[in-house]
């Protein structure tokens, strides 16, 4: 049997990103996953460092969307008829959080994580060697309704009130930025502060090997294995019992396989989400990501290809893959940007792991001692990774937090 400072499990980009943060203040840590760097959740996403973000995703509030997704229509959203039981009680948190009072207020107590996630990667980047997946190119957000820039005052207001430079364009100024789109478009707004990877997987793995040059040690092992033992915590790996006095539980949508056993029930939900790959046709090209707000999905260059991911699916976390929101959305994603044939042969599925009022759950867990908790980021797992395991490591080392955790702490369900 091992022992050493603190272990992690789970080598998403949380996790990664925690241990690194802790190696780097001289503690002898293990990271221990079943599947290996970056291969579940951390690998799929969109590749935004979102640190221009403001409000979070809300509940649909007008009828015709809500009519679309329950008819099973809509490209933004997709369901299992019967996860709908399961899930009901955390949509309507959903819901009661979308009020513009709430979800506002959620802007306001996420903003001190998100305005120093740029940083946070760029400062981990450079130590790692992975400045090279680094693009400052910002992000574009495209809206094709003509009222759409008037619904948007409560985010506008709040990005003068964070300082977030911000540019409202039409279709021509979208088209300066990016020239291989169509203009079926009739409004965007191009956020310049935002940062992008070109390969989320590769910046994992950097992380990853940066961690172990420090003397951390990654091991293959079952986190659900996680038991008290003589006073401490434990967890069986391929190398046996190992052993420690703090452990973290990164685990993205699979942290209530390990923390329900325990005694800890926190009110987690995922949305399952998809991506392929394409090539451009001819020459077209893109230097950033762009969303097609309308129809909830993104387009962004990646080095495999033009990565196209798609909006939310409400289904269990381990149910079969049902990518039909490609069938709804590619017709429209092809009239706005000429995607060629597949680059790829598979369609890639995660699952977010997401708690209802849009914050993450950082810090102590309740009545647990010693172990931590860095789980519950959403959409925004790449964006908050290095903040949270500097915070994380803050919090184990005694020093002085980088950032109040307070809005984050798990007895907030309790």
């Amino acid at each position: 049997m091992a022992r050493t400072d603190a272990i992690v499990l789970g080598a998403g980009i949380v996790g990664t990103s925690v241990a690194l943060h802790l190696a780097k203040r001289g503690l002898s840590v293990a990271l221990v996953d079943r599947h290996g760097v970056g291969r579940e959740t951390s690998y799929g996403n969109s590749g935004v460092i979102e640190g221009s973000t403001i409000l979070p995703p809300a509940f649909p509030s007008d009828l015709g969307t809500l009519a679309r997704v329950a008819l099973k229509q809509a490209s933004q959203a997709n369901y299992h008829l019967s996860f709908l039981p399961t899930i009901a009680p955390w949509l309507l948190a959903f819901r009661h959080y979308s009020q513009p009072r709430l979800i506002a207020e959620t802007a306001r107590l996420n903003r001190p994580l998100f305005a120093r996630a740029v940083a946070e990667h760029e400062a981990l980047m450079e130590e790692a060697g992975a400045t090279g997946l680094l693009r400052k190119t910002g992000w574009l957000k495209l809206y094709r309704r003509e009222d759409a820039l008037r619904t948007m005052r409560l985010e506008f207001d709040l990005a003068k009130d964070f300082g977030l430079p911000l540019d409202a364009l039409d279709s021509a100024g979208a088209q300066a930025l990016e020239p291989s789109l169509r203009p079926v478009f009739r409004h965007a707004v191009f956020w310049p502060k935002a940062a992008s990877i070109s390969d989320p997987l590769a910046l994992t793995r950097a992380y990853a090997a940066r961690f172990t040059a420090l003397g951390g040690v990654m091991v293959n092992g079952d986190a659900r294995s996680l038991h008290r033992s003589a006073g401490r915590w434990r967890v069986e790996t391929d190398e046996g019992g190992l052993d420690s006095s703090n452990v973290v539980v990164a685990l993205g949508p699979w942290a209530p396989d390990v923390l329900e056993p325990l005694g800890l029930n926190l009110p987690m939900a995922v949305k399952r989400g998809y991506h392929r790959h394409f090539r451009g046709e001819g020459n077209a090209s893109l230097a950033r990501p762009v969303v097609d707000v309308d129809f909830g999905y993104l387009i962004t260059p990646m080095q495999q290809g033009i990565r196209l991911t798609t909006g939310t699916e409400f289904a269990a976390r381990d149910a079969a893959a049902t990518p039909v929101q490609f069938d709804r959305l590619m017709p429209r994603a092809r009239t706005l940007f000429p995607l060629g044939e597949r680059a790829d042969n598979d369609t890639w599925m995660g699952s977010r792991p997401c708690f209802a009022d849009s914050r993450p759950v950082i810090g102590a867990a309740p009545k647990l001692p010693g172990v931590w908790l860095g789980i519950g980021h959403a959409h925004w797992g790449l964006t908050l990774g290095p903040i949270t395991g500097r915070l994380i490591a803050d919090l184990i080392t005694g020093a002085t937090p980088v950032v109040d955790p307070a809005p984050y702490r798990a007895e907030r369900f309790l």
